[in-house]
Protein backbone atom coordinates (compact mmCIF):
# COMPACT_ATOMS: atom_id res chain seq x y z
CA UNK A 1 0.00 0.00 0.00
CA UNK A 2 1.81 3.27 -0.59
CA UNK A 3 2.17 5.63 2.01
CA UNK A 4 0.41 8.86 2.80
CA UNK A 5 2.41 11.00 4.58
CA UNK A 6 2.12 14.80 5.12
CA UNK A 7 4.68 17.75 6.16
CA UNK A 8 2.71 20.15 8.64
CA UNK A 9 4.41 23.52 8.80
CA UNK A 10 3.32 26.43 11.15
CA UNK A 11 3.49 29.32 9.36
CA UNK A 12 6.41 32.20 10.66
CA UNK A 13 5.49 30.61 13.94
CA UNK A 14 7.34 32.48 16.75
CA UNK A 15 6.10 35.76 14.97
CA UNK A 16 2.36 34.78 14.77
CA UNK A 17 1.96 33.42 17.90
CA UNK A 18 3.34 36.95 19.42
CA UNK A 19 0.84 38.62 16.69
CA UNK A 20 -1.53 36.75 17.95
CA UNK A 21 -0.82 37.40 22.00
CA UNK A 22 -0.38 40.89 21.12
CA UNK A 23 -2.86 42.01 18.57
CA UNK A 24 -0.98 45.79 18.36
CA UNK A 25 1.31 43.56 16.36
CA UNK A 26 -0.94 42.74 13.44
CA UNK A 27 -0.78 45.67 11.19
CA UNK A 28 3.09 45.89 12.05
CA UNK A 29 6.47 44.94 10.77
CA UNK A 30 7.68 42.20 13.37
CA UNK A 31 10.62 40.25 13.94
CA UNK A 32 11.74 37.93 17.03
CA UNK A 33 15.14 38.45 17.92
CA UNK A 34 17.52 37.30 20.27
CA UNK A 35 19.52 39.51 23.00
CA UNK A 36 21.33 41.33 21.86
CA UNK A 37 23.16 42.44 25.07
CA UNK A 38 23.45 38.52 25.13
CA UNK A 39 25.11 38.85 21.40
CA UNK A 40 22.44 36.83 20.54
CA UNK A 41 21.11 39.91 18.43
CA UNK A 42 20.04 37.59 15.18
CA UNK A 43 16.36 37.20 13.53
CA UNK A 44 14.91 34.42 14.88
CA UNK A 45 11.21 34.50 12.92
CA UNK A 46 9.61 37.14 11.31
CA UNK A 47 5.90 38.01 10.17
CA UNK A 48 5.13 38.06 6.46
CA UNK A 49 4.75 41.88 5.81
CA UNK A 50 8.65 41.99 7.81
CA UNK A 51 9.19 38.42 5.41
CA UNK A 52 7.93 40.87 2.39
CA UNK A 53 10.53 43.56 3.12
CA UNK A 54 13.46 41.02 2.72
CA UNK A 55 13.82 40.25 6.35
CA UNK A 56 15.52 37.18 6.77
CA UNK A 57 15.53 34.50 9.16
CA UNK A 58 19.06 34.06 10.90
CA UNK A 59 20.38 37.90 9.71
CA UNK A 60 21.72 40.06 12.21
CA UNK A 61 19.20 42.49 13.31
CA UNK A 62 21.10 45.56 12.00
CA UNK A 63 20.61 44.04 8.81
CA UNK A 64 16.75 43.38 9.27
CA UNK A 65 16.72 47.08 10.75
CA UNK A 66 18.39 48.10 7.20
CA UNK A 67 16.15 46.50 5.25
CA UNK A 68 12.57 47.57 7.08
CA UNK A 69 13.31 50.94 9.88
CA UNK A 70 9.87 50.36 10.69
CA UNK A 71 10.81 47.02 12.31
CA UNK A 72 9.38 46.06 15.72
CA UNK A 73 11.65 44.08 17.70
CA UNK A 74 10.14 41.12 20.19
CA UNK A 75 11.91 38.82 22.51
CA UNK A 76 11.41 35.21 22.34
CA UNK A 77 8.81 33.64 24.40
CA UNK A 78 9.33 29.48 24.63
CA UNK A 79 7.02 28.86 26.94
CA UNK A 80 3.87 30.43 24.90
CA UNK A 81 5.71 29.11 21.56
CA UNK A 82 5.08 25.36 23.25
CA UNK A 83 1.89 25.73 24.68
CA UNK A 84 0.88 26.43 20.84
CA UNK A 85 2.41 24.16 19.65
CA UNK A 86 1.13 21.32 21.89
CA UNK A 87 -2.39 23.10 21.07
CA UNK A 88 -1.49 21.89 17.04
CA UNK A 89 -0.09 18.45 17.48
CA UNK A 90 -3.65 17.78 19.84
CA UNK A 91 -4.92 18.79 16.21
CA UNK A 92 -2.87 15.93 14.03
CA UNK A 93 -3.78 13.59 17.11
CA UNK A 94 -7.25 13.26 15.91
CA UNK A 95 -5.95 11.98 12.35
CA UNK A 96 -3.57 10.08 13.36
CA UNK A 97 -0.79 8.69 16.50
CA UNK A 98 2.07 8.48 13.77
CA UNK A 99 3.29 12.13 14.44
CA UNK A 100 6.91 12.52 14.10
CA UNK A 101 8.07 16.10 15.45
CA UNK A 102 10.45 18.29 13.42
CA UNK A 103 11.00 21.52 15.76
CA UNK A 104 8.59 22.53 17.87
CA UNK A 105 6.90 24.64 14.32
CA UNK A 106 6.50 21.37 12.00
CA UNK A 107 5.44 17.98 12.39
CA UNK A 108 5.52 14.70 9.76
CA UNK A 109 1.91 12.99 9.70
CA UNK A 110 1.74 9.15 8.23
CA UNK A 111 -2.08 9.52 7.42
CA UNK A 112 -2.04 6.27 5.28
CA UNK A 113 -4.27 4.28 7.66
CA UNK A 114 -6.41 6.80 8.11
CA UNK A 115 -7.97 7.74 4.58
CA UNK A 116 -10.45 5.35 4.94
CA UNK A 117 -12.03 7.81 7.70
CA UNK A 118 -11.12 11.18 6.62
CA UNK A 119 -10.84 10.88 2.66
CA UNK A 120 -7.25 11.43 0.93
CA UNK A 121 -3.83 12.55 2.22
CA UNK A 122 -4.97 15.95 0.12
CA UNK A 123 -8.42 16.23 1.87
CA UNK A 124 -6.55 15.53 5.18
CA UNK A 125 -3.83 18.13 4.77
CA UNK A 126 -7.12 20.98 3.86
CA UNK A 127 -9.13 19.35 7.10
CA UNK A 128 -5.86 19.90 9.52
CA UNK A 129 -5.20 23.92 7.95
CA UNK A 130 -8.37 24.73 8.38
CA UNK A 131 -8.76 23.55 11.97
CA UNK A 132 -5.68 24.87 13.07
CA UNK A 133 -6.76 28.35 11.72
CA UNK A 134 -10.13 27.98 13.32
CA UNK A 135 -8.77 27.17 16.68
CA UNK A 136 -5.62 28.73 16.93
CA UNK A 137 -5.78 31.75 14.69
CA UNK A 138 -2.31 30.17 13.29
CA UNK A 139 -1.48 29.52 9.45
CA UNK A 140 0.34 26.04 8.29
CA UNK A 141 1.63 24.84 5.07
CA UNK A 142 1.16 21.24 4.33
CA UNK A 143 3.11 19.06 1.87
CA UNK A 144 1.31 15.86 1.05
CA UNK A 145 2.91 12.90 -0.79
CA UNK A 146 4.55 9.04 -0.90
CA UNK A 147 7.53 9.89 1.49
CA UNK A 148 8.96 12.25 4.06
CA UNK A 149 11.60 13.75 1.97
CA UNK A 150 9.04 15.19 -0.73
CA UNK A 151 6.51 16.00 1.64
CA UNK A 152 8.40 18.39 3.26
CA UNK A 153 9.76 19.76 0.10
CA UNK A 154 5.30 20.10 -0.40
CA UNK A 155 4.99 22.50 2.58
CA UNK A 156 8.54 24.54 1.65
CA UNK A 157 6.82 24.98 -1.80
CA UNK A 158 3.97 27.04 -1.53
CA UNK A 159 3.46 29.66 2.25
CA UNK A 160 1.66 30.36 4.01
CA UNK A 161 -1.45 28.70 4.27
CA UNK A 162 -1.12 26.51 1.30
CA UNK A 163 -1.59 22.51 0.56
CA UNK A 164 0.92 20.83 -1.63
CA UNK A 165 0.76 17.53 -3.46
CA UNK A 166 3.13 16.21 -4.77
CA UNK A 167 2.53 12.95 -6.78
CA UNK A 168 4.69 9.66 -7.01
CA UNK A 169 4.20 9.45 -10.98
CA UNK A 170 4.54 13.29 -11.16
CA UNK A 171 7.51 14.23 -9.30
CA UNK A 172 10.01 14.63 -11.37
CA UNK A 173 8.02 16.72 -13.87
CA UNK A 174 7.24 18.83 -10.40
CA UNK A 175 10.34 19.10 -8.69
CA UNK A 176 13.19 18.84 -11.21
CA UNK A 177 13.50 21.91 -11.84
CA UNK A 178 13.78 23.28 -7.90
CA UNK A 179 17.55 23.74 -6.70
CA UNK A 180 18.98 21.27 -5.18
CA UNK A 181 19.34 23.43 -2.02
CA UNK A 182 15.32 22.53 -1.82
CA UNK A 183 15.82 18.79 -0.78
CA UNK A 184 16.04 18.19 3.22
CA UNK A 185 20.13 17.32 3.76
CA UNK A 186 21.37 19.86 1.37
CA UNK A 187 23.09 22.57 3.73
CA UNK A 188 24.69 25.78 2.35
CA UNK A 189 27.97 23.90 2.59
CA UNK A 190 26.29 21.04 0.42
CA UNK A 191 25.25 23.16 -2.30
CA UNK A 192 28.06 25.01 -2.82
CA UNK A 193 30.32 21.43 -3.57
CA UNK A 194 27.07 20.49 -6.08
CA UNK A 195 27.46 23.96 -7.65
CA UNK A 196 30.88 22.73 -8.14
CA UNK A 197 30.26 19.93 -9.62
CA UNK A 198 27.63 21.30 -12.33
CA UNK A 199 24.97 19.86 -10.10
CA UNK A 200 22.46 22.52 -9.49
CA UNK A 201 18.84 21.36 -9.56
CA UNK A 202 16.88 18.42 -8.35
CA UNK A 203 16.80 16.54 -11.74
CA UNK A 204 20.75 17.27 -12.26
CA UNK A 205 20.80 15.28 -8.70
CA UNK A 206 18.89 12.96 -9.85
CA UNK A 207 20.79 11.87 -12.91
CA UNK A 208 24.11 11.98 -11.30
CA UNK A 209 25.81 8.46 -11.10
CA UNK A 210 25.67 7.97 -6.95
CA UNK A 211 29.23 6.56 -7.55
CA UNK A 212 30.06 9.38 -8.27
CA UNK A 213 28.41 11.09 -5.75
CA UNK A 214 29.20 8.69 -2.94
CA UNK A 215 33.26 9.95 -4.22
CA UNK A 216 32.22 13.57 -3.64
CA UNK A 217 30.37 13.57 -0.53
CA UNK A 218 30.55 9.75 0.98
CA UNK A 219 27.66 7.65 2.08
CA UNK A 220 25.58 11.45 2.21
CA UNK A 221 25.91 11.38 -1.32
CA UNK A 222 23.81 8.32 -1.64
CA UNK A 223 21.15 9.27 0.44
CA UNK A 224 20.65 12.76 -1.78
CA UNK A 225 20.65 10.79 -4.28
CA UNK A 226 17.76 8.47 -3.22
CA UNK A 227 15.92 11.17 -1.98
CA UNK A 228 16.34 12.91 -5.59
CA UNK A 229 14.94 9.93 -7.15
CA UNK A 230 11.97 9.37 -4.38
CA UNK A 231 13.59 6.57 -2.96
CA UNK A 232 13.11 7.52 0.88
CA UNK A 233 11.38 4.92 2.55
CA UNK A 234 12.01 5.75 6.02
CA UNK A 235 9.04 5.80 8.72
CA UNK A 236 7.12 8.17 10.44
CA UNK A 237 8.17 7.86 14.41
CA UNK A 238 5.36 6.26 16.40
CA UNK A 239 4.17 9.05 18.75
CA UNK A 240 5.52 7.44 22.06
CA UNK A 241 9.40 6.44 19.76
CA UNK A 242 12.18 8.16 21.86
CA UNK A 243 14.86 8.83 19.77
CA UNK A 244 18.34 7.31 21.55
CA UNK A 245 20.91 9.87 22.82
CA UNK A 246 23.74 9.90 20.71
CA UNK A 247 25.91 12.97 22.35
CA UNK A 248 24.98 15.15 25.13
CA UNK A 249 25.95 18.67 24.93
CA UNK A 250 25.58 22.45 26.29
CA UNK A 251 27.24 25.68 24.12
CA UNK A 252 26.49 29.56 24.93
CA UNK A 253 27.91 32.21 22.91
CA UNK A 254 29.20 34.84 25.90
CA UNK A 255 28.59 38.24 26.45
CA UNK A 256 31.74 39.15 25.68
CA UNK A 257 34.88 38.09 24.30
CA UNK A 258 36.89 34.90 26.06
CA UNK A 259 40.68 36.84 26.43
CA UNK A 260 42.39 34.11 28.69
CA UNK A 261 42.95 30.58 29.36
CA UNK A 262 41.25 31.01 32.83
CA UNK A 263 38.41 32.65 31.45
CA UNK A 264 38.11 29.38 29.12
CA UNK A 265 38.22 27.29 32.01
CA UNK A 266 35.83 28.42 33.71
CA UNK A 267 33.30 28.42 31.39
CA UNK A 268 33.86 24.57 30.13
CA UNK A 269 33.55 23.72 33.87
CA UNK A 270 29.85 26.17 33.69
CA UNK A 271 29.05 24.08 30.47
CA UNK A 272 29.98 20.52 31.99
CA UNK A 273 28.39 20.93 35.18
CA UNK A 274 24.91 20.58 33.04
CA UNK A 275 26.44 17.99 30.79
CA UNK A 276 27.52 15.43 33.82
CA UNK A 277 23.86 16.00 35.77
CA UNK A 278 21.88 14.98 31.96
CA UNK A 279 24.52 11.95 31.41
CA UNK A 280 23.55 11.00 35.49
CA UNK A 281 19.83 11.64 34.30
CA UNK A 282 20.60 8.66 31.67
CA UNK A 283 22.64 6.35 33.26
CA UNK A 284 25.19 7.33 30.33
CA UNK A 285 28.60 7.76 30.97
CA UNK A 286 30.96 10.26 28.22
CA UNK A 287 33.41 7.83 26.18
CA UNK A 288 34.67 10.65 24.38
CA UNK A 289 34.70 14.62 24.38
CA UNK A 290 34.32 17.57 22.09
CA UNK A 291 35.04 21.12 22.25
CA UNK A 292 34.03 23.77 19.24
CA UNK A 293 35.24 27.14 19.56
CA UNK A 294 33.63 30.47 17.68
CA UNK A 295 36.02 33.19 17.51
CA UNK A 296 35.19 36.79 17.07
CA UNK A 297 35.61 36.67 13.26
CA UNK A 298 32.99 33.63 13.67
CA UNK A 299 35.49 31.02 12.60
CA UNK A 300 34.38 27.74 14.02
CA UNK A 301 36.38 24.98 14.55
CA UNK A 302 35.38 21.72 16.49
CA UNK A 303 37.98 19.22 18.38
CA UNK A 304 37.20 15.19 19.76
CA UNK A 305 39.02 12.33 21.05
CA UNK A 306 38.46 9.44 23.20
CA UNK A 307 38.60 9.54 26.93
CA UNK A 308 40.45 6.42 28.67
CA UNK A 309 38.17 5.65 30.95
CA UNK A 310 34.30 6.61 30.59
CA UNK A 311 32.99 8.79 33.31
CA UNK A 312 30.04 11.38 34.14
CA UNK A 313 32.15 13.28 36.49
CA UNK A 314 31.98 17.05 36.17
CA UNK A 315 35.50 17.39 36.72
CA UNK A 316 37.30 14.60 34.62
CA UNK A 317 35.17 15.96 31.54
CA UNK A 318 36.03 19.82 31.90
CA UNK A 319 39.51 18.77 32.18
CA UNK A 320 39.89 16.46 29.37
CA UNK A 321 37.73 19.67 27.49
CA UNK A 322 40.45 22.26 28.54
CA UNK A 323 43.04 20.03 27.69
CA UNK A 324 41.73 19.07 24.18
CA UNK A 325 41.29 22.93 23.90
CA UNK A 326 44.89 24.00 24.71
CA UNK A 327 46.61 21.49 22.52
CA UNK A 328 44.60 23.03 19.46
CA UNK A 329 43.43 25.95 19.76
CA UNK A 330 46.20 28.75 18.21
CA UNK A 331 45.39 32.27 20.26
CA UNK A 332 44.72 34.50 17.13
CA UNK A 333 41.64 35.80 17.86
CA UNK A 334 39.70 36.08 21.42
CA UNK A 335 36.91 33.59 22.04
CA UNK A 336 32.97 34.18 21.05
CA UNK A 337 31.22 30.93 21.68
CA UNK A 338 32.06 27.73 23.47
CA UNK A 339 30.42 24.52 23.28
CA UNK A 340 31.43 21.07 25.25
CA UNK A 341 29.75 18.14 23.96
CA UNK A 342 29.97 14.47 25.37
CA UNK A 343 30.33 11.69 22.70
CA UNK A 344 30.35 7.85 22.55
CA UNK A 345 27.98 7.39 24.85
CA UNK A 346 27.92 4.48 26.69
CA UNK A 347 25.81 3.11 29.40
CA UNK A 348 27.13 3.36 33.33
CA UNK A 349 25.81 -0.36 33.93
CA UNK A 350 28.86 -1.35 31.25
CA UNK A 351 31.53 -2.79 32.91
CA UNK A 352 34.94 -0.84 32.90
CA UNK A 353 38.11 -1.61 32.76
CA UNK A 354 39.80 0.05 35.14
CA UNK A 355 43.56 1.64 34.02
CA UNK A 356 46.86 1.19 35.62
CA UNK A 357 47.60 4.58 35.04
CA UNK A 358 44.97 6.69 36.80
CA UNK A 359 44.48 7.06 40.50
CA UNK A 360 41.21 4.73 41.44
CA UNK A 361 40.86 5.78 44.94
CA UNK A 362 40.71 9.69 44.05
CA UNK A 363 38.40 8.65 41.44
CA UNK A 364 35.75 7.13 44.01
CA UNK A 365 36.81 10.05 45.93
CA UNK A 366 35.91 12.49 43.20
CA UNK A 367 32.39 10.59 42.48
CA UNK A 368 31.42 10.34 46.25
CA UNK A 369 31.75 14.17 46.59
CA UNK A 370 30.19 14.70 42.78
CA UNK A 371 27.09 13.29 44.17
CA UNK A 372 26.73 14.72 47.09
CA UNK A 373 27.02 18.07 44.86
CA UNK A 374 24.44 16.71 42.43
CA UNK A 375 22.16 15.19 45.17
CA UNK A 376 22.28 18.86 46.96
CA UNK A 377 21.74 20.63 43.76
CA UNK A 378 18.51 18.46 43.12
CA UNK A 379 17.27 19.50 46.06
CA UNK A 380 18.01 23.23 45.97
CA UNK A 381 18.45 24.36 43.21
CA UNK A 382 21.36 24.15 40.23
CA UNK A 383 23.84 27.00 41.90
CA UNK A 384 23.15 25.82 45.59
CA UNK A 385 26.69 24.27 45.59
CA UNK A 386 29.37 25.07 42.61
CA UNK A 387 32.92 25.98 42.58
CA UNK A 388 34.85 28.70 43.73
CA UNK A 389 36.12 29.88 41.00
CA UNK A 390 32.79 29.67 38.98
CA UNK A 391 31.76 32.47 41.41
CA UNK A 392 33.70 34.88 39.47
CA UNK A 393 32.20 36.90 36.06
CA UNK A 394 31.80 34.08 33.63
CA UNK A 395 30.63 36.10 31.08
CA UNK A 396 27.90 33.84 30.44
CA UNK A 397 24.39 35.18 30.07
CA UNK A 398 22.55 35.75 33.19
CA UNK A 399 19.04 33.84 31.89
CA UNK A 400 20.84 30.68 30.72
CA UNK A 401 17.18 28.64 30.54
CA UNK A 402 16.00 28.80 26.96
CA UNK A 403 18.00 25.59 26.37
CA UNK A 404 15.26 22.93 24.21
CA UNK A 405 15.95 19.82 22.72
CA UNK A 406 14.25 19.43 19.93
CA UNK A 407 13.89 16.09 17.88
CA UNK A 408 15.03 16.51 15.14
CA UNK A 409 16.06 13.35 12.89
CA UNK A 410 14.77 11.02 10.04
CA UNK A 411 13.47 8.14 12.14
CA UNK A 412 14.44 4.78 11.25
CA UNK A 413 12.68 1.76 11.68
CA UNK A 414 14.63 -1.36 13.09
CA UNK A 415 14.63 -2.91 9.68
CA UNK A 416 15.79 0.26 8.17
CA UNK A 417 18.59 2.41 9.80
CA UNK A 418 20.51 3.32 7.03
CA UNK A 419 17.86 6.27 7.06
CA UNK A 420 18.84 7.48 10.24
CA UNK A 421 20.82 11.24 9.08
CA UNK A 422 20.94 13.20 12.22
CA UNK A 423 20.39 14.10 15.86
CA UNK A 424 20.44 18.45 16.84
CA UNK A 425 20.87 20.32 19.68
CA UNK A 426 19.07 23.38 19.77
CA UNK A 427 20.54 25.67 21.81
CA UNK A 428 17.80 28.89 20.48
CA UNK A 429 15.17 27.12 18.18
CA UNK A 430 15.40 29.38 15.12
CA UNK A 431 12.62 29.49 12.95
Amino acid sequence: MKKVILHSDLNNFYASVECLNNPDLKDKFVAVCGSQRDRHGIVLAKNQAAKKMGVQTGEAIWQAQQKCPNLVIVPPNFDEYLKYSKIVRDIYYRYTDLIEPFGMDECWLDVTGSTGLFGSGKQIAYQIKEKVKNETGLTVSVGVSFNKIFAKLGSDIKKPDAVTCIEKDLFKYQIGELPASALLGVGRATAKKLKKCNINTIEDLANTDPKYLKTWFGINGVRLWQYANGLDDSNVAPFDYVSPIKSIGHGITCVSDLVSADEIWRVVLELTKDISHKLRNNELLAGGISIAIKDNSLFYKEYQRRINTPTHSIMEIAKEAFLLFRENYKWEKDIRAVTVRAINLVSEHTFQQISFMSDESKRQKREKTETAMEEICNRFGKQAVTYACLLEDLKMPANRSSQLIMPSAMYASPANKSTQIFHRLIKVGVE
